[in-house]
């Protein structure tokens, strides 16, 4: 049988991945300065609000999960007694 590592398994492919998704979001962190823009609120007015909003809510989302996890986890055998 053929040894089956994808493209992601090399190293420099990875690295070359990572090169590229930061170039694009560079990219589109510039062009938001230069989109018309057509906001409800005044602090929507801040240049690259949408991306800052956007990973401030996903970060949020992240630690409030784990909070919740130590709620609604049950033990491994809550089941079986």
């Amino acid at each position: 049988m053929a040894d089956k590592t994808g493209w992601f398994d090399k190293p420099g492919n990875f690295k070359k991945f990572l090169r590229g998704f930061f170039a694009i979001l560079i990219v589109l962190l510039i062009a938001d300065l230069f989109v018309p823009k057509h906001p409800h609120f005044p602090w929507e007015y801040a240049p690259n609000f949408s991306a800052a909003y956007g990973f401030i809510s996903c970060v949020l989302l992240v630690v409030v999960a784990r909070g919740l996890r130590r709620i609604v986890m049950r033990k491994e055998d809550y089941y079986d007694s």
